[in-house]
């Protein structure tokens, strides 16, 4: 009798039956402010307000994840997610701008601001720990079985990667579904308290990223985790975090398991590995742990031309401008990755005489076809990586209205950032790069005084470039053996002249004196 009457009241405490023989999953352990030492400065007003909001609303909720990871070791997270019993639905209906997201996870995002002072706060519901072998089964992926899926709240592939999941649960079993022990704590801002299941805090203090369970068999639920772990060991490295020997093993057979994962997912992780400021270390961790090849082509390119001087100059300067707080664009990132092909394809049609900016648009084409594929290349990414791309032959034109048209161009900016990297690397000279510098920072009266002053300064180059002629048949040389044959317009103008054949001079015959002609004046003074 008293044991239902537990059960029943744990039950509506979780917001689902409760079963007598429940599992309970890690022990609960509340750590005060005394013992972890958070800073309260560090935490974004936002998220707490939305940890306010759901409480007032009579809901659990905390801060969640990787945000506790880096309060813990006193960094400023970039992100903050929240977890609360509420579900999607009584989440959104709390605040005036969110928005359910997501089939596989159905989270809600909270929308803070406009334009890029923007924030996104990500709630996500208590998610139960649900054995995978009691999931529906579908014969194919996200795309074969969406039908199937429509109706499913949990459900898994053949392989037993999961498609679904979103079965509600309690936090405690929310904690053991989450991947490594470090991303698996809340912190309460009001209460200031650290609740941790799976000695979370205790693994941050020995510097350890270990996962939660099994390795091999979390990979398999979801091999994503797998370039997780590469990204949060690259992240880390710099702290002095490693990769739990469990936990890094199993990583080389999870990545055969990733060609079952959607191509737009797996892009989206690429680019999580690429612009979270760790670049250089991302590469280096997938080549220490056996995984340079074979997770996504792109990223293939990526690893292999890491230690190219263009490539490696594009990462650090990724890498700088997040550490700045910068904004950073995958298209500009790729478009520096992928140059090589575009330039080799575009000196080849070159060689073949066909005009440069037909010949530098087909070269883009065949590189999209052979590289990008479908998942991003069509689309604003691609747009934007062909612009910065069709941008740089138009770089050595400055004469006339070229260079102001070119300024106005929305993506002007990175299309110079990418001229600066080229000169960085010796592609292109310093002082093209130099000159458009001054130029995008000039005002409009300035910017009119460069261009003329430039023509001026070619005027001149040209007037005292030397004259170099052909030798005719039969004639010798006027230049002196070994001198260079280059030839001015002004030189090719005066050869012409000179090579052309004498045209006969008509005499004009005197006439006999006296014998005037028509129309001509009269001999006679008189």
């Amino acid at each position: 009798m008293i044991k239902k009457l537990l059960d029943k009241l744990i039950g509506k405490a979780t917001g689902k039956p409760a079963s007598a023989g429940r599992k309970r999953l890690g022990k609960r352990v509340e750590v005060g402010p005394q013992v972890h030492g958070i800073n309260p400065a560090l935490v974004d007003e936002r998220a707490s307000n939305v940890v306010r909001t759901l409480k007032e609303a009579g809901y659990e909720a905390y801060i969640v994840g990787g945000a506790v990871r880096d309060l813990l070791l006193g960094l400023k997270p970039k992100d903050f997610d929240v977890a609360t019993n509420a579900t999607p639905e009584q989440v959104k209906g709390l605040f005036k701008r969110a928005f359910i997201i997501g089939r596989r996870f159905r989270i809600v995002h909270v929308v803070y601001g406009r334009g890029r002072d923007h924030e996104v706060i990500e709630v996500s519901t208590f998610r139960a720990n649900v054995d995978n072998a009691s999931a529906e089964t579908v014969s194919g992926n996200e795309r074969t079985a969406k039908g199937q899926l429509a109706s499913m709240t949990h459900a898994v592939d053949a392989s037993g990667r999961v498609l679904r999941d979103n079965v509600w649960g309690p936090q405690d079993e929310d904690a053991a579904r989450r991947d490594f022990t470090v991303n698996a704590m809340y912190y309460d801002p009001e209460t200031r308290i650290v609740v941790d299941y799976h000695q979370g805090i205790q693994d941050a203090q020995k510097k350890l990223l270990r996962m939660i369970g099994d390795a091999a068999t979390r990979y398999r639920e979801d091999p994503v985790r797998a370039i997780r772990a590469v990204r949060f060991g690259a992240k880390l490295a710099g702290l002095g975090f490693k990769l739990e020997p469990k936990t890094a093993k199993p990583l080389v057979e999870a990545k055969a398991l990733l060609a079952d994962i959607p191509q737009s997912r797996l892009f989206d992780e690429m680019i999580k590995l690429l612009q979270t400021g760790h670049a250089l270390a991302s590469v280096e961790q997938l080549r220490k742990l056996g995984l340079a090849k074979g997770i996504y082509p792109l990223l293939d390119i990526v690893v292999e031309r890491a230690d190219q001087p263009f490539v490696k100059a594009a990462l650090q300067d990724t890498d700088r401008r997040v550490t700045e707080g910068k904004p950073v664009a995958p298209s500009f990132l790729l478009a520096c990755v992928l140059w090589q092909d575009v330039l080799a394809g575009w000196n080849a049609r070159l060689a073949r005489r066909e005009h440069p900016f037909p010949a530098l648009q087909a070269a883009i084409d065949e590189v999209f076809d052979a590289r990008v594929g479908d998942v991003s290349g069509r689309g604003k990414l691609g747009a934007d990586m062909r612009e910065i791309w069709m941008m740089q032959p138009r770089f050595e034109k400055r004469g006339g209205s070229s260079p102001f048209s070119l300024a106005e161009q929305p993506r002007f900016r990175a299309g110079f950032d990418f001229l600066r990297l080229r000169a960085d690397v010796g592609e292109t000279g310093e002082e093209l790069a130099d000159w458009w510098q001054q130029f995008s920072l000039a005002s409009d009266g300035a910017r009119e005084s460069m261009v003329e002053e430039l023509r001026a300064e070619q005027q001149r180059a040209k007037r005292q470039q030397p004259r170099v002629h052909r030798v005719s048949k039969g004639g010798a040389a006027s230049a002196e053996p070994g001198a260079s044959q280059v030839l001015t317009p002004a030189a090719t103008e005066s050869e012409e002249a000179m090579a052309a054949p004498a045209k006969k001079r008509r005499r004009r015959r005197r006439k006999p004196a006296g014998a005037a002609g028509e129309g001509a004046p009269s001999a006679d003074p008189s």
